[in-house]
């Protein structure tokens, strides 16, 4: 059974995640719509399921660091840490995508 300690830092974890989903939703929905000028929701899926976010770490944790990010430096700098270290992991794989045609 976990400890308190173990079950405070993992509700903390789910916490910091649900916020940062949020500044992900956002920051993916605005640049979708600066790089194609319309919705893309299959896109906006591919840059923030797990499966995508599971290549720079623990899908709960990239959206936790996202979240705290974001309650500690604000709205702006959440969203250069994405531009800097999804954004072009996720257009690398659109490339890919795009030349294999999946």
């Amino acid at each position: 059974m976990a400890s308190l300690p173990e079950l405070d830092l993992t509700q903390r974890l789910r916490e910091n995640a649900w916020i940062g989903d949020a500044v992900l939703e956002l920051y993916v929905r605005s640049f979708i719509l600066k790089l194609h000028g319309k919705v893309d929701a299959e896109m906006k899926m591919r840059f923030t399921c797990n499966q995508f976010l599971s290549c720079t770490g623990n899908p709960t944790a990239v959206e936790a660091d996202i979240g705290v990010i974001y309650q500690r430096e604000g709205l702006e700098a959440a969203f250069a840490w994405i531009h800097e270290n999804l954004e072009p992991l996720f257009l690398k794989q659109e490339a890919k995508r795009k030349r294999t045609g999946k």
